[in-house]
């Protein structure tokens, strides 16, 4: 892309930037099919007026969002200079990740850098992070050995630590990848579950499956599982075994105790690696039992080679209505906590020997 040195008005304190679109690059790419992309752009740059001729893009404003439309659209370039289209959603981060604190600070990943890592292709379908908390994630487990993914539901922590698994295995970085989470709703007696031991687990491990079969042609799971390629197994089933030449993933580790978590991190051998994915506000344990997912980020947030990657709903991948839920829940929440203590306060009040 070509563009125009902003100009400014010294009378108005406005600038002005204008940016030239190859031919190659037709502009609906840029624009949207019915401008779709341009009226996310003017949305989010209200005081900004953008104009499109021909192939060019003009727009007149404050000077810092100004500059902020012309990263903006050269960030847009850059993706799709990869043959990857640009989407509603990619540019709504993109502009998220551009005003984000300390965006233009030398080493900071830029928009484009987070949207073209691919991590996985399957079936004409490729995964990759979205928003910048998702790629310092997967940044991170590439780095470490043990990472923890802590986030609310929706950012991809499950399934961005899967696809890295499935991505270590092809790459023969390891000889297998294991699957488990902790059957909480059977308090882990699956003895008293009917049918075979994969009947048995199902229900718990059923959201891994399904993963699995967006990463991995179908046909190929039973047959790597039959194998021990891939084992998808409750918590329990780790005790007492030492795991090498593994990727170990512990999904819903919020529901673990303080005894489990100690138990499955010990199990971690020679050329493996772990991801420990949960969200610590969806406990679902009886009264009394401490999360272990809690409890373990006060051991262990000093341990070299432990990190702990915390995502947020401004991280949710799924429908855009999904972030606004948790955002609601959390207010609410909040809310709730501030109400019941105002009540334990007043209690306490009356009684001062109590």
């Amino acid at each position: 892309m070509t563009q125009t040195p902003s100009a400014q008005n010294p009378d108005e304190g406005q600038a002005r930037a204008r940016f030239t679109v190859p031919a190659n690059h037709p502009m609906v790419t840029v624009l949207g099919s019915g401008d779709s992309l341009l009226r996310v752009i003017e949305k989010s740059f209200p005081r900004t007026d953008i104009h499109v001729r021909g192939n060019e893009v003009s727009a007149v404003g404050d000077p810092a969002e100004v500059a902020l439309v012309q990263r903006l659209f050269d960030e847009m370039m850059l993706v799709l200079r990869t043959g990857q289209p640009m989407t509603e959603d990619a540019v709504e981060r993109s502009i998220a990740m551009l005003r984000a604190p300390g965006n233009g600070e030398a080493g900071a990943e830029t928009p484009a850098q987070v949207l073209t890592q691919n991590i996985l292709s399957n079936r004409g379908r490729t995964i990759r992070p979205k928003t910048l908390n998702q790629k310092r994630y997967v940044d991170a487990i590439d780095r470490h050995t043990i990472v923890f993914g802590i986030g609310p539901a929706g950012t991809g922590k499950t399934y961005l630590a899967m696809a890295k698994a499935v991505q270590a295995l092809q790459s023969k970085q390891v000889n297998r990848i294991i699957l488990t989470r902790p059957a909480v709703e059977a308090g882990e007696r699956l003895g008293f579950l009917p049918g075979t031991l994969y009947e048995k687990i199902d229900p718990y491990l059923r959201p891994l499956y399904d993963a699995l079969h967006d990463m991995l042609d179908p046909d190929s799971i039973p047959r790597l599982m039959a194998a021990g390629t891939i084992e998808v197994a409750p918590l329990a089933y780790m005790r007492g075994r030492t795991l090498n030449d593994a990727f170990i993933i512990l999904d819903e580790a919020q529901n673990t105790s303080a005894e489990q978590m100690k138990m499955f991190l010990t199990r971690l051998g020679f050329d493996s690696k772990i991801v420990i994915t949960g969200d610590v506000t969806q406990v679902d344990l009886p009264g009394g039992t401490k999360s272990g997912l809690r409890q373990v980020q006060e051991i262990l947030h000093n341990v070299e080679d432990v990190h702990f990657a915390r995502l947020t709903s401004t991280d949710v991948v799924r429908h855009k209505l999904v972030g606004r839920i948790v955002d609601a829940y959390d207010r609410y929440d909040s809310r709730e906590d501030g109400h019941d203590g105002a009540r334990g306060h007043g209690r306490g009040h009356g009684h001062p020997g109590k």
